[in-house]
């Protein structure tokens, strides 16, 4: 008879006979919304074929996902909750009757100087000056939602910076007169994209400090903190503009020292915000301190440690692991039917390569399987230096540690307050095994 093979995770019986798995013929890579279907050419020598898969596709079926992948969420309708495209259909309504109200405000207000514009002027003002370049703005920065889910901290001190550079234009708009609706359009174009990634990364950021389902209003506090904030900036403003700044030199003064401090502040709220999703820098920096002490820190502990600036930075004593690289790029025929035998049942595949290691995830890895293979990175690369012996060897005798320890390590990263179910890694690659037929 048969028995039941069990799936080997996280330390447990392994099975008493084991096939020896085969090369894939085929699998699917997904990257940045874009499938390719890719085998290994026929012979063995090595090379891989790729093909689009959206290539076989209507022109219709194209601009219908195209449209689905830039305005709805990734995975739609399996991602979302019931009601959500309702949600948008009316959301989408409010927004464009808004919309024409802001022109006919526009209108009015030019009236109300004196001017007597057509509504064709208004419309040109509102839209090409402002709404225009700032939904442009909007639009493109749309398309890294996944980065921002991965770094949010970082994409929220280049908001800032794409803010201040905005205004900067604004300034400077006076001194060159006759290029006005280039400089302006440019200011609000940045200014768009600062929108988007403000409020993409806000949900996040306010998800960090929420306990006990208090998000909503933990949510409406820090928005009434900043609502009074701002007006006690627009007061502030309209005394400096009436004063030091009534000319665009003192503008040119004092608009960088506020940029500076505005910065300042932002980098300060990002340092002192605590994630515990697990991304590519989190997970190394958890790895590394348990290699180095056999504890593992906080997302508390961890968030002055960051780098804000070069997130995708390697870290030595975690492996230097870098993932999401093409796997067509970094494996050979010959190795992926090595690595499949030496990590049976993961959904991770581990190489090394000069002096880094590069891991690919599945499709449906999780923030526990990057801790797996993030694991077998640092402790092959520790055993590596101290000489325990060639690199294949090396790898799997770092898996069978790996295997002992993680069930401890993996209860031990739960308990302090990260969560492993999933593993942002922005818009990296992933692969699906095609199944064979």
């Amino acid at each position: 008879a048969n028995l039941p093979q069990e799936k080997i995770r996280g330390g447990g019986d392994k099975p008493a006979a084991m096939e020896t798995p085969r090369r894939p013929e085929s699998w699917v890579e997904i990257s940045e919304s874009v499938s390719r279907l890719c085998s290994f050419d026929a012979g063995g020598g090595g090379g891989v074929s790729v093909k689009l898969i959206q290539d076989n596709r209507m022109a219709h079926d194209k601009l219908v996902d195209s449209f689905l992948n830039k305005f709805f969420p990734s995975g739609y309708p399996y991602s979302v909750n019931e009601g959500y495209l309702t949600y948008t259909k009316f959301r989408a309504l409010q927004h464009f009757s808004s919309a024409m109200l802001h022109v006919l405000s526009t209108q009015s207000l030019l009236f109300a100087a004196g001017l007597r514009p057509t509504p064709a002027q208004a419309t040109a003002v509102s839209w090409i000056l402002k709404d225009g370049m700032q939904h442009a703005g909007k639009l493109i920065c749309s398309g890294m939602g996944a980065r921002m889910d991965s770094e949010p901290k970082s994409w929220r001190i280049f908001a800032d910076v794409l803010y201040d550079f905005g205004t900067a234009l604004d300034f400077i708009s006076p001194l060159c007169p006759q290029l006005f609706l280039e400089v302006a359009g440019l200011g609000n174009f940045a200014k768009g994209m600062a929108v988007v990634a403000a409020r993409a990364t806000r949900l996040p950021i306010y998800s960090s400090f929420a306990k006990e389902g208090n998000l909503s209003d933990l949510f409406a506090k820090g928005e009434a903190i900043s609502t009074l904030f701002n007006v006690m900036g627009i007061g502030a403003g309209i005394g400096l503009s009436s004063t030091v700044c009534s000319t665009t030199q003192g503008k040119l003064i004092i608009g960088p020292l506020l940029s500076a401090v505005h910065i300042w502040g932002v980098v300060q709220e990002m340092r002192a915000t605590p994630i515990n999703t697990l991304n590519p820098q989190r997970t190394a920096m958890v790895v590394a301190d348990f290699i180095k002490s056999g504890k593992v820190s906080s997302p508390a502990e961890l968030r002055y440690r960051e780098d804000l600036l070069f997130p995708n930075r390697l870290i030595e004593e975690a492996g230097s692991v870098k993932v999401g690289q093409p796997f067509r790029r970094v494996l050979s025929p010959r190795l992926v039917e090595e690595l499949r035998s030496t990590f049976p049942n993961e959904k991770f595949l581990l190489t090394q390569k000069s002096d880094k290691a590069y891991m690919v995830l599945e499709q449906s890895a999780t923030g526990e399987d990057a801790l797996r293979g993030w694991l077998v990175a640092a402790f092959a690369s520790e055993m590596e230096r101290s000489g325990a012996g060639p690199r294949d060897t090396v790898l799997n005798d770092a898996y069978q540690k790996m295997e002992s320890v993680f069930p401890m390590f993996v209860s031990e990263v739960k308990s302090r307050g990260w969560y492993t179910g999933q593993f942002l890694d922005g818009n990296h690659s992933r692969i699906a095994y095609a199944k064979s037929e």
